[in-house]
């Protein structure tokens, strides 16, 4: 049940990046067929919102604004359908380039054609870079901004004020989403931690029952061999040379022991020196072969510092499920589990 719970809030941590990616590209949509609507009707002389008669040039301007934002509203429907696609920071870079393109050129049109003060404008694609590239991103495009404002015809002083407050714009918007950034990376990175302990052994980092469990699951109805692999010897090392030795020693069977196996199979630590191996539509001839070369790897000797070193021998059992065949994990492993000790015991008996 612990293991369950932790497994879901981990599932839950991984969609926040996702879904957060999606909530900007959302907004961003919003925005901009707002931004889209407001261009028109400002470009077309509709509505009051700008001049009675609006000079071509300015027209012109408006009017292109509104087909940059189409382009960029485009992007937010990919960044919203793939949140996930390596593609998608330069995606977001080349929404904010072509955001600040357009209010910086609307900005510098009607400040140079009209009497209205637009330049307060200049603020948004400064946010805008802080949501989606954080502080670098806002000081980036405060750069920007502030060499359009240098070139404007402003009132004395008034482009040094407007450099001044967007400053403190990105300043106090690109920290807040750096911390913001900086603390989803740590959460991101307790999940992996999280989801690492809960599907794999502390001792040797080779998956545990749980994730072997839900990996058989996966390759329900396929054919499946199982092979439950136990030391012979190991107790002995133990007693003879200590626990630290018998850590040594699991840790090194485990590392052998997935070097034996193909890419697509998976081997697991049950508990103690108790480990099982997960051969996908292996028949009884492919796992016996694979049973050799797990035997000769981990009855080589092993080192276990100071110069000393110890070997420890193996018994294997083996279980094949048919393709179609309803057995599940628990048992295919407890059938390995008789074929292992008759193995055992024929071993002492020998």
């Amino acid at each position: 049940m612990r293991t369950g719970t932790v497994q879901q809030g981990t599932a839950a941590l991984d969609d926040t990046l996702l879904s957060r990616r999606r909530m900007v590209e959302a907004a961003a949509l919003v925005s901009r067929s707002i931004g889209m609507v407001v261009s028109l009707l400002y470009g077309l002389g509709i509505g009051g919102i700008g001049p009675s008669a609006v000079n071509p040039a300015l027209a012109a301007a408006c009017l292109g604004g509104a087909g940059v934002m189409a382009v960029s509203s485009a992007l937010s429907v990919l960044g919203i359908r793939r949140p996930g696609s390596r593609w998608y920071t330069r995606f977001s870079a080349l929404q904010v380039l072509l955001d600040t393109l357009t209010v910086v050129v609307f900005v510098v049109f009607t400040q140079r054609y009209t009497a209205q003060v637009t330049w307060p404008l200049l603020s948004l694609p400064i946010a805008i870079a802080a949501i989606r590239h954080q502080l670098s991103g806002a000081l980036a495009i405060w750069a920007v901004t502030s060499a359009a404002l240098l070139v404007m015809p402003l009132q004395a002083g008034e482009g040094v004020g407007a450099i001044c407050m967007n400053i403190m714009i990105a300043v106090i918007t690109g920290s807040q989403s750096s911390a913001f950034q900086r603390q989803l990376s740590t959460l991101q990175q307790v999940r992996r931690e999280l989801q690492h302990q809960a599907s794999h052994d502390n001792l040797t980092g080779l998956p545990n029952r749980a994730q072997l469990a839900g990996r058989a699951e996966q390759w329900s109805g396929r054919r499946l061999a199982v092979l439950l692999l136990d030391l012979n010897g190991f107790k002995q090392v133990n007693d003879v040379h200590g626990h630290a030795a018998g850590d040594k020693l699991l840790h090194q069977v485990a590392q052998r022991l997935h070097g034996a196996i193909g890419s697509g199979d998976m081997a697991g630590r049950l508990g103690g020196d108790e480990f099982v191996v997960l051969l996908p539509d292996a028949d009884a001839e492919t796992a016996a072969r694979a049973g050799a070369r797990i035997r000769e790897a981990i009855t080589r000797p092993v080192s276990i510092g100071d110069g000393r070193e110890v070997a420890v021998g193996v018994s294997i059992g083996v279980a094949v499920r048919p393709a179609g065949g309803a057995a599940d994990l628990d048992a295919l492993t407890a059938e390995a589990d008789v074929a292992m000790y008759r193995e055992k015991h024929a071993g002492r008996a020998a």
